[in-house]
């Protein structure tokens, strides 16, 4: 049986399978990728960025609702009646995909969907829906070219595959280059792969014409506002512009994001966190900026000598007064204000580091006069790159370390930050920060104060978690804290802090008006507070967070406050189902703002993903009922779905868990996104390519691609561990390594499971298309729908247990896939 279906295969191979296919396919793969992509950046300023997780998601239904599309279509029929009609119907998918990428774009824009009501309003459900729908319809048509090819040449199965993987790892680049631009007009360039790859597989001249005035018509929309991302009325930016007069005076387009400046000259921007009720002047006038339309830092005007009243008078100038810092780091410098205050108070050297070249340049270059030249006083040294990365390759010791506004208020914006990688604020980062602090040094952090606290007790348990892990028997003694009626800062000592370095902090917070949380040593009553809590839950917390009862009052809070840790890095996660109830039937009330909305659109976006892709992808697949059973003669349909359908959920697992592992190895997230996506994917295509020479032997039959199979599966163990065991050691032994030499440590680590990865998939629709050829769209349909689930299971399984865990899970599925589907006698 094997033979006859190889010899039929083999005969029906033209030379455009070897040739100008392979190159389409890539074109499609590269094109629909670097659209994922900056789709996903498109959406964050639309909403936010956790909305924009669900674009893998919904990618991934237009694979899986396309695969069903074809296996219905192709029913019954056999590859003699695709041929004829193979270059008609990938040419115009191919220009489709092009058209509904832009469409797709407009018609999102018209959908009134708001993830920040969906607490209260449920027909944002609804909305939600019809978002991921529209979304999911360039993927469609782009995937459909892909199955259409696997249908019709069956032989070629993994050299296509391959092509898919390895144009989609050129695609990931292509979307770097892209980002530079306009969100929406890199998204219509894109798009205009399309048509590159239907003029690439037409060979009718009418068809080619069709494909370039296609590509003209979206080359036209191009310089148009029509396909720009509109920011969410709820954000920063949205919010600032309806002030009277307020307009943009810059932006910047890049990796990091959409970067603006607002001016509001009739009603100025007063931004200053824990400024003091008692505090008569004002602050000089500032600058809003913004990324992606809200994480607002500010640009201080400045004519001269920094004026110290008003820097003074906040909370974030305890640590001037506690001691008197001369070197001071400041991490997440962005519009500068942080640094302002070093310099203000007393700073002798302050180091700016910034994630984003694009910010830093905007305060350096386009704000340059209106911030007095700030990064260019020569008492302030700037750098381009990502705190935590910084501090563990740079080996000077600092007085005083301050997390600002980037990194401090990362988890603000109404929980939406919850499913945000924060490796700024785990344990580990923590105990970082510690090393690289001078034996009187301390770190401080700034937070917005929120009731009941959640941000300022997890960062209490985060410094008493850190003190305990370096061996401190009384945190108590390290940690201070006062508080305003919006922010609180907190600071953590290397050594304990002395009689007299309390008595000035207290004196401090007298003189400005601000309530202690906590001073070493002093025994604070919270009935005397000046801003007045009923009860005193951030005053209680914390003296509890500090004692030993720490790990049961944690528990036993309705809010999760365990520390953060480079495993789960979600430093803004704080829900709890067992709260839920509770929370629900106070939302009325006002308790809305509590339901950890970025947490809960991930759970939403996961009840939306499972309904619709039973919908579009299973459901159709009845179809393919007994009147196909004689293809599917030889197989067991129900093992082979559980095959496709464990590989659908292992890949994305391990692909999501290790890029995020590889952003903190690498310590730039562009670099680590950009350099992992393209890396597994390339790896991965080449182990397609490989799987393809192992089908070229004669000895190729259902039992020989099994057992390649299991060795694939045994390989990615071996992989796993591998890469766990480099992580560890590049950790320990590259931090001061310049950051592409990481990325490429970081590569050696993922290519050998990422290699084994591409092969259980092709080598399992190759086994099919020798078995039962109509039912290789079914499983390219049944692979999309796992790993539609696969996308946002990745995220909630690394939140809930951890990103080791969710490899390990990946690692069960593939042992299961490699054992469920075993050959029969009727396979050979």
């Amino acid at each position: 049986m094997a033979d006859a279906a190889d010899a039929g295969l083999a005969a029906a191979v033209p030379e455009e399978a070897r040739g100008r296919l392979p190159f389409a396919i890539a074109v499609i793969s590269a094109a629909a990728l670097a659209y994922q992509l900056l789709l996903m950046r498109w959406l964050a300023i639309e909403h936010w960025h956790p909305f924009a997780v669900m674009i893998i998601s919904l990618a991934l239904l237009g694979h899986g609702a396309s695969g069903t599309w074809l296996a219905v279509w192709l029913r019954g029929r056999g590859n003699e009646y695709l041929a004829p009609r193979f270059e008609g119907v990938f040419s115009v998918c191919a220009l489709l995909f092009a058209v509904s990428a832009a469409l797709a774009l407009l018609v999102a824009r018209a959908i009134p969907f708001n993830g920040l009501e969906l607490v209260w309003d449920p027909r944002q459900l609804l909305w939600l829906g019809a978002l991921y729908l529209v979304l999911a319809v360039p993927f469609f048509f782009a995937a459909s070219c892909f199955g259409l090819a696997f249908a019709r040449h069956g032989a070629r199965i993994p050299a296509l595959y391959g092509a898919d993987l390895i144009g989609a790892s050129v695609g990931a680049l292509v979307a770097l280059a892209l980002s530079y631009l306009p969100t929406g007009r890199g998204l219509v360039l894109a798009a205009l792969g399309g048509t590159w790859a239907a003029f690439l597989v037409s060979r009718v001249n009418w068809r080619r014409i069709v494909a370039l005035l296609v590509a003209i018509v979206l080359v036209t929309l191009i310089p148009t506002k029509l396909m720009l991302p509109q920011p969410n009325p709820y954000k920063g930016l949205s919010k600032a512009l309806l002030l009277p007069e307020a307009h943009v005076v810059a932006q910047r387009w890049g990796p990091y994001g959409w970067m603006t400046v607002l001016d509001s000259p009739q009603v100025p921007l007063r931004y200053a966190p824990g400024m003091s009720l008692g505090f008569t002047g004002e602050p000089p006038a500032q600058r809003g900026l913004f990324t992606d339309g809200d994480g607002l830092s500010v640009i201080t005007y400045s004519a001269g000598a920094a004026p110290r009243e008003w820097l003074d008078a906040m909370t974030s100038a305890l640590p001037y007064h506690a001691r008197q810092p001369r070197s001071v780091l400041v991490l997440g410098a962005g519009g500068g204000m942080e640094v302002l205050q070093a310099l203000a108070l007393g700073a002798g050297r302050v180091e700016a580091v910034e994630l984003s070249a694009q910010r830093l340049g905007m305060v350096r270059v386009d704000e340059a006069r209106y911030a007095g030249q700030l990064y260019r006083d020569p008492r302030v040294h700037t750098v381009v790159a990502e705190p935590r990365a910084h501090v563990r390759a740079d080996r000077r010791q600092h007085d005083l370390i301050v997390l600002a506004g980037g990194e401090s208020f990362a988890s603000g914006g109404a929980g939406v930050q919850s499913a945000s990688e924060q490796y700024a604020l785990t344990v580990e980062a923590m105990g970082d920060y510690l090393e690289r602090l001078s034996p009187t040094g301390m770190i401080a952090i700034t937070r917005w104060s929120k009731q009941p606290p959640r941000d300022e007790l997890k960062l209490a348990a985060t410094m008493a978690g850190t003190l305990r892990l370096h061996g401190v028997a009384m945190p108590a003694r390290h940690v201070a804290a006062i508080r305003n009626w919006d922010a609180s800062t907190w600071l953590l000592s290397r050594r304990p802090f002395t009689p007299a370095e309390v008595t000035a902090m207290a004196r401090f917070a007298e003189q400005r008006g601000f309530d202690a949380v906590l001073l070493p040593g002093v025994r604070l009553d919270p009935a005397n507070n000046l801003h007045v809590l009923d009860p005193p839950y951030l005053f209680n917390g914390a003296q509890a967070l500090l004692s030993p009862r720490a790990n049961r009052f944690a528990d036993d809070y309705k809010f999760m406050i365990e520390p953060a840790s480079d495993d789960r890095p979600y430093f803004g996660h704080y829900f709890r189902w067992r709260s839920l109830p509770e929370l629900w039937k106070l939302r009325g009330e006002g308790s809305a703002v509590l339901l950890d909305s970025g947490y809960l659109l991930l759970v939403a976006a996961l009840v939306q993903a499972l309904p619709l892709a039973v919908l579009l992808v299973l459901l159709p697949l009845r179809a393919l009922g007994q009147g196909d059973a004689a293809q599917s003669a030889g197989i067991s349909r129900t093992r082979a779905a559980a095959y496709f359908t464990a590989l659908g959920l292992a890949f994305l697992l391990i692909e999501i868990a290790t890029l995020s592992r590889l952003t903190l190895l690498v310590g730039h997230p562009l670099l680590a996104a950009t350099a992992g996506l393209a890396g597994v994917l390339l790896f991965a295509g080449a182990g397609s390519l490989q799987a393809q020479r192992w089908l070229a032997r004669r000895d190729a039959t259902p039992l020989a691609i099994t057992l390649h199979i299991r060795w694939a599966v045994r390989a990615i163990a071996l992989g796993l561990l591998w890469q766990v065991a480099m992580f560890a050691i590049a950790m320990e032994y590259a931090a001061s390594w310049s950051p592409m030499a990481r990325a490429l440590l970081g590569l050696v680590g993922i290519a050998p499971m990422a290699f084994a990865m591409g092969m259980p998939f092709p080598l399992g629709l190759a086994r099919l298309a020798r078995t039962a050829p109509g039912f290789v769209p079914w499983a390219w349909g049944l692979n999309g729908c796992a790993s539609v689930l696969a996308a946002i299971l990745a995220l909630l399984l690394a939140m809930a247990f951890g990103l080791r865990a969710t490899l390990l899970i990946a690692l069960v599925l593939y042992v299961f896939a490699a054992w469920v589907w075993p050959v029969k006698a009727s396979d050979q």
